[in-house]
């Protein structure tokens, strides 16, 4: 394209300018990076978004340092708008400069004000040092935490992440690391000042410490592999609170089928343990439901998938792991996931399989009745769709924190034949009152009666033969989803705790 004479020196001189900011940390210093396993900053985008969507701006923010080492615009995710913003770590350690904070702020602010996820790519060092961060200037952290319960937020974790820079992941609802990330409030230089403990990134915030302490959710192997499952994960998503989940279109998987194969899963003894991974592949459109937090609170599954096309939020107690006993750590992350789900209109549906809250001292000391309040609180105050199955047993709060309650607000329960209820199980409940041989007996034949006398007094809408469960539930869901007569709103929540 040619330029008239006036604006030839003019267009050059951005030319330049721009090319420079592109340069990101020069080829020596990309270099480095690319041969550490990594993409920079600008591949990771690329990556990330549908092909030819991203427009940048902010490109010419911090002048010599280029973009300010942090590239944000807009671009689509399948199909669909988002606000992202990656720290580019080789220019000064991707840190954060007063025009990079801006930029954070920006992306931030249209994410809501247009009503769209905000994608953050993080590898950075914080603060720069004298970066001139003082005085009444706006946080990007405060434009975040006003996305929150509004529009989906994801982070992602692919390199050290350090001190300000940080705190945008706990923040955000979905939070992913490569197998090289680290996050931590300081690195190691900083806490061998402090403190004189002398640790390795990778052991101070890798996946090894920031998976148990429930800071991130998920891992992937590198960097392709977090940004395929970000996609994925945004799939499942709205893009705001101001709409709902759109259906996939109809197809052979998304068809009722009677779920034979449950029989041979859950088995009627319920000493016996069996995964309920193998129950949501059965139950679900397909076998390629998203989990999150798989390593972390390991009673409790949380997880994405479709039911007849339509995007849901499962909640399901896991009998391999403590029994399906819920302790904190698994009441914690199902609350927090509950309260994403709620908040951009998934369907919930919770299957319970468990003899109650996580008993014992070590289990008290966790703080498993405040964990256990939190996923009560999180789980009655839902607006969403709600269903129910107990498949075999549940117990106690372990009950209700599952919406095995009346009057939840459920759009359909239903409990498999023979499951058994009440304040605690018959043998615990025999062992509490120091009962005999043919009291334990009565109170175990009332057990195993639970079921079909609570289905005399309404209990639960129905008792199913584990064959209907997925027939069931999608009837049920298909039913409710004709609540949504009118326009989709934000639920009335201040934030999304992290």
């Amino acid at each position: 394209m040619t330029k008239p004479p006036d604006w030839e020196g003019t267009l050059e001189d951005l030319d330049r300018r721009r090319q420079h900011a592109w340069a990101m940390g020069g080829p020596e210093r990309l270099d480095k990076h690319r041969g550490k396993g990594k993409l920079d900053a600008r591949a990771r985008i690329e990556r990330l978004l549908d092909p030819g969507t991203f427009r940048e701006f902010g490109t010419l923010v911090g002048g010599e340092v280029a973009a300010d080492a942090l590239i944000v615009g807009s671009g689509s995710i399948n199909g669909s708008p988002v606000m992202l913003g990656a720290e580019d770590f080789t220019t000064l350690a991707g840190s954060i400069g007063p025009g990079g904070n801006s930029k954070r702020y920006r992306i931030a602010e249209l994410a809501l004000r247009d009503k769209i996820p905000l994608v953050m790519l993080l590898e950075g060092a914080g603060f720069r040092p004298g970066g001139g961060h003082y005085g009444r200037s706006p946080t990007d952290l405060l434009a975040q935490a006003q996305c929150s319960g509004r529009v989906p937020t994801v982070a992602a974790v692919l390199g050290p992440s350090a001190g300000h820079g940080a705190l945008v992941a706990p923040v955000c609802d979905f939070r992913i690391m490569s197998k090289q990330g680290a996050i931590f409030t300081a690195g190691p230089p900083v806490v061998k000042e402090s403190t004189g403990e002398e640790i390795s990134k990778e052991d101070l915030g890798g996946p090894v410490t920031a998976l148990p302490s429930g800071v991130i959710h998920n891992v992937a192997d590198d960097d392709e592999a977090v940004i395929a499952d970000i996609r994925r994960y945004l799939s499942y998503f709205p893009p705001s609170a101001w709409s709902y989940p759109s259906a996939l279109p109809a197809d052979e998987d998304s068809e009722p089928r009677a779920t034979p194969e449950l029989l041979g899963i859950v088995s009627r003894d319920n000493r016996r343990v069996y995964d309920m991974r193998a129950v949501l592949d059965v139950v679900f459109d397909r076998p390629d439901w998203f989990e999150v937090q798989p390593q972390y609170g390991k009673a409790i599954i949380c997880a994405l998938a479709h039911l007849g096309g339509h995007p849901v939020a499962i909640v399901a107690n896991q009998p391999n792991v403590l029994a399906g006993s819920i302790d904190a750590d698994a009441a914690d992350k199902a609350a927090h996931f509950i309260m994403v789900a709620d908040s951009f209109h998934l369907p919930l549906i919770f299957f319970a399989d468990n003899p109650g809250m996580l008993p014992g001292s070590r289990s008290e000391r966790s703080g498993v009745l405040r964990a256990g309040a939190r996923m009560f609180a999180a789980q009655t105050a839902a607006t969403t769709i709600k269903l129910h199955v107990t498949m075999r047993k549940a117990y106690g709060f372990g009950s209700m924190v599952m919406s095995l309650l009346g009057f939840d607000h459920q759009s359909a329960t239903f409990a498999y034949p023979g499951a058994t209820m009440g304040a605690m199980s018959a043998a615990a409940l025999g062992r509490a009152t120091h009962a005999g041989e043919d009291v334990t007996a009565k109170l175990r034949d009332a057990e195993l009666q639970a079921s079909y006398r609570s289905a005399e007094h309404m209990g639960f809408d129905e008792l199913i033969d584990p064959r209907e469960t997925r027939d069931a539930l999608l009837a049920s869901l298909r039913r409710a989803l004709s609540s949504r007569q009118a326009a989709a709103e934000p639920v009335s929540r201040t934030v999304i705790l992290p």
